[in-house]
């Protein structure tokens, strides 16, 4: 249950969960809107400048929240404004906030500003997050959520401040400069309090996200399960490497009598981004191929990255008006550039943006996705790099429609794709987290997997993003931990590593893909992917520790040598998973490399009563004391501990 942050009016502060937030400031395009007191009419604050415009902060409470709604009107004509939001000055008793990232990639973790704040030099990822936040306060005994409710018509932006004094924060809806008569209004942004179990708090906002959407959230009745191509064959596509895959794939479902459903040949098999209809040589049968998946009982699967052009391809030397523009030097934007020895697995140097607003390149990408499901039978999409969509506002991109937001702009694209693959599955990644609710069937919440532990393509992500947006799984979309790796090589990962990280993604209830060929797969492993494969049917796990650690920070740096900040909190992640019989099964992952112990106490497991607990896993079995069960852990092992009523 959830309750609404109490407003006083007369000094404009909001009050919940332990928490104070003083100094309500408006803001229009990034700047103070006013800096003199509001007037006050009812449930409105108002602003007004000399020349007439005013802000207008409407503050309710409303089935267990506080609404937030912001306006400016007053004005001759029309205004574009670039940005609206509100400044929070001051937010007092914070310990941690949720730092929550825009897309699948760029993360999403907790920050504890005390710990972070004397780390030199600074790390401004911290500061910058998307869409909402959690809020821990000191104590710990509630949560805090601050959320925008619609996510499809603009994209919503939050900025922290801690460095030279108390935590502040800005949140801005961005207008980008849409014109607009009358008046002009931001999303609506909630604020509630929920209990000391932030994640159940999360997902609270995520059921708000959820009725608030123009389409109701598509949820698919069977978890994806499957093969992908690209964490083992990468570019390198063949037919008869692929047919090779095909067969060791169809005997693993058969002779395991486990539900795998899905062969999804990913990228690899176009020239050039962009030649979507177009194939590389040897793979000019590639529909044939796709109807023999299905032959097979499987769901046939093509990868694309719609929004990607590249230099190279037919498709810009024929129609280089068909990409996004610089606006301050007319030339493409390339969001990405390959000069050097590396060149991806394709000729092309840079890689620019379909300019989806051109009515001939809407046409085209039409085009590609209604052949693809209705003449080659592909019926699993997954869409690639989709951010690349909303990574431009108008102050850096001329697109050929002016007068749309990014989001308006992106949503264009995500509208035409489900038009034309009509009811096929569709798994979104590197793409925004919110704005395809309704549209996608599945959205990847991390980076890639890579074969490492550390790096930037390694377990890490996994480690941070499954937890921390875990939330929305089966509230949203289906979420994607992306493809577990069962192979015993090629790749620079312990058995351990390999068995605890399989164990970790599927435990999600979500997506479940590899991409190994499993004939070659060591029975143990592949009974680990029968055993988390189940009967198909999806499930949500929780985190019930979830942004209860202290932090610690050292400095890094990221791939690129930027500086960042490397939190260290408690190394055992704890995921829960609820039977239907009663029974919880505890997922307890030590992530570091030291043996440690752990206390399970009662209270994680979510069951009252006289209980047992037995544990899997090279070790001594659970210690029952009055604190809970001391378990033993070596390092980087994942140990399941089921527990049951007596």
């Amino acid at each position: 249950m959830t309750t609404p942050f109490a407003f006083d009016r007369e000094t404009l502060t909001l009050a919940g969960a332990g928490i104070l937030i003083e100094g309500l400031v408006p803001l229009l395009d990034g700047a103070v809107f006013s800096a003199t007191p509001p007037s006050l009419t009812g449930a409105d604050c108002v602003w007004q400048r000399s020349d007439g415009l005013r802000f207008v902060l409407s503050i309710t409470s409303e089935q267990g929240r506080t609404r937030l709604d912001m306006r400016v009107e007053g004005f001759a004509g029309t205004l574009a404004p670039s940005a609206i939001g509100l400044r929070f000055t001051r937010i007092a008793n914070v310990q941690r906030y949720l730092r929550n990232g825009y897309m699948s990639w760029d993360g999403s973790y907790f920050v504890e500003p005390d710990a972070v704040r004397s780390l030199t030099p600074p790390d401004p990822t911290l500061l910058e997050a998307y869409a909402m936040t959690a809020l821990v306060p000191r104590g710990q005994a509630q949560t805090a959520v601050l959320g925008f409710l619609r996510h499809d018509r603009f994209q919503s932006r939050l900025r922290f401040s801690f460095a030279d004094g108390p935590l502040g924060l800005d949140i801005e809806t961005l207008i980008d400069g849409v014109p607009h008569e009358g008046k002009v209004a931001a999303e609506t942004l909630v604020l509630f309090a929920g209990g000391a179990d932030i994640e159940a708090t999360l997902r609270d906002w995520a059921r708000q996200v959820a009725e608030a959407s123009p389409l109701p959230p598509r949820l698919p009745a069977r978890r994806l399960t499957g093969w992908c191509s690209w964490y083992n064959l990468y570019a390198s596509l063949s037919e008869p490497v692929l047919r090779e895959h095909l067969g060791a794939a169809r005997r693993f479902r058969d002779e395991t009598q486990t539900p795998f459903d899905i062969f999804l040949i990913d990228d690899g098999f176009t020239p050039e981004m962009g030649d979507w209809l177009d194939f590389k040589p040897g793979l000019e049968g590639l529909p044939q191929l796709l109807s023999d998946i299905a032959a097979e009982g499987f769901t046939p699967g093509l990868w694309i990255a719609p929004f990607m052009v590249g230099n190279r391809s037919k498709l810009y030397r024929e129609h280089p008006d068909w990409v996004v523009k610089s606006r301050a030097t007319g030339a493409p934007l390339a969001p990405m550039t390959f000069y050097g020895e590396f060149r991806w697995h394709k000729r092309s140097e840079e890689y620019y943006v379909l300019d989806v607003t051109h009515p001939e390149a809407e046409a085209y990408i039409r085009s590609v996705f209604r052949i693809w499901a209705k003449e080659w039978g592909c019926a699993y999409f997954k869409t690639d790099f989709m951010h690349l969509g909303a990574m431009y506002g108008p102050e850096a991109a001329r697109w050929h429609r002016d007068g749309l937001s990014r989001m308006q702009i992106w949503m264009t694209m995500a509208r035409l794709i489900r038009e034309e693959i009509g009811e096929a599955q569709w798994l979104l990644c590197g793409s925004p987290l919110w704005a395809p609710v309704g549209l996608c069937d599945a959205l990847r919440i991390g980076r890639d997997i890579g074969v490492t532990w550390h790096g930037h393509y390694s377990a890490e992500s996994l480690l941070r993003d499954q937890a921390s947006r875990n939330f929305a799984n089966g509230i949203l979309w289906q979420a994607d931990p992306d493809c577990i790796l069962l192979r015993d090589r090629f790749h620079q990962l312990s058995d351990a590593q390999v068995h605890s990280l399989a164990r970790y993604a599927g435990l999600s209830g979500g997506v479940l893909m590899t991409s190994d060929q499993l004939d070659e797969v060591p029975s143990a492993r592949r009974a680990l992917l029968a055993e988390l494969a189940d009967d198909g049917e999806p499930f949500a796990c929780d985190f019930p520790e979830l942004g209860r650690a202290s932090l610690r920070y050292r400095p890094g740096h990221a791939p690129d040598g930027s500086p960042r900040a490397i939190a260290e909190g408690d190394p055992v992640l704890v995921q829960r998973v609820r039977a239907g019989d009663g029974t919880v099964r505890i997922n307890l992952f030590n992530t570091s490399d030291r043996p440690t112990t752990r206390i399970l106490c009662q209270e994680t497991t979510g069951l009252s009563g006289h209980l047992a607990a037995t544990c899997d896993g090279e070790g001594p079995a659970p210690i029952a004391t009055a604190e809970g069960w001391h378990i033993a852990f070596l390092p980087y092992q994942s140990r399941l501990v089921t527990v049951t009523a007596r």
